[in-house]
């Protein structure tokens, strides 16, 4: 085992093959590894380069054998030029707060996660995700972490948004809002939100996990351009016509 800048080289494990819950009739498989040792920021910031995500103190990456459907991307939040799209958005939603607090789970972010996982994602892997689950979601993480609050006027929560914050930029880990509130585009303002946040603390990025060509859950991502993805040349921006490509 060797060590370099205080990052101990981790251990890789594999999942066994399952059922790919983005693609049907495909199978998925994950390299993993525990964000252990001294140093766990240096070491989840250099496996978020290598197109790893995090999940409380564990690294993931898609291994599948036969599928190379998922693109690690990221924003470069100095090249985002706001676009009609985003200005429109950005209208709808000025009446927001946004807020970031500790990475400490509420009673009224579960519930809003509960409204949001039975809208936008019933039957999913995290339907049955409990109060204390939720709480190991947030709390359980070896590296810098808050969450990201947007409120009404009324002070009501509509959106939730959890966060690392990386030696480059911030990497988006999970978000969920009110799903009754469609006209808003939450999803997108959430985006835009840590595009600006990252910009006001001269951070490069914003990481937004995996992007899967064909998959209509993950069009959302490719209306943020340019955006990056990771491929066997390094980070280079995507091709928008690949974007552009309908689900």
């Amino acid at each position: 085992m060797t060590e370099q800048s205080n990052v101990r080289f981790p251990y890789f494990f594999v999942t066994v093959p399952a059922p790919c819950p983005y693609l049907p009739g495909r199978m998925e498989r994950k390299v993993f590894t525990r964000l252990a040792g001294d140093n766990p920021r240096s070491l989840n910031d250099a496996l978020t380069h290598a197109g790893f995500r995090r999940s409380q103190g564990i690294a993931y990456k898609p291994a599948c054998e036969h599928c190379q459907a998922c693109v690690s991307v990221r924003i470069p939040v100095a090249r985002v030029a706001p676009s009609r799209w985003m200005r429109r958005i950005s209208r709808r939603n000025d009446d927001l707060v946004a807020e970031i607090v500790s990475a400490m789970a509420t009673e009224e972010q579960y519930a809003l996660l509960k409204r949001y996982l039975g809208a936008r994602h019933a039957g999913g892997g995290m339907t049955d995700m409990d109060a204390f689950d939720y709480a190991v979601m947030v709390e359980d993480s070896p590296v810098e972490t808050h969450v990201v609050e947007f409120r009404n006027q009324a002070g009501d929560l509509v959106g939730a948004c959890l966060t690392d914050v990386l030696t480059d930029g911030l990497s988006l880990v999970y978000s969920f809002f009110d799903p009754d509130l469609p006209e808003r585009s939450l999803g997108s303002h959430m985006v835009l939100s840590q595009i600006d946040l990252a910009r006001s603390l001269g951070l490069e990025f914003v990481y937004l996990g995996y992007w899967i060509e064909g998959c209509r859950k993950m069009v959302y991502k490719g209306r943020f351009r340019p955006l990056e993805g990771l491929g066997p040349e390094g980070w280079q921006v995507i091709d928008p016509t690949r974007l552009d490509t309908p689900a």
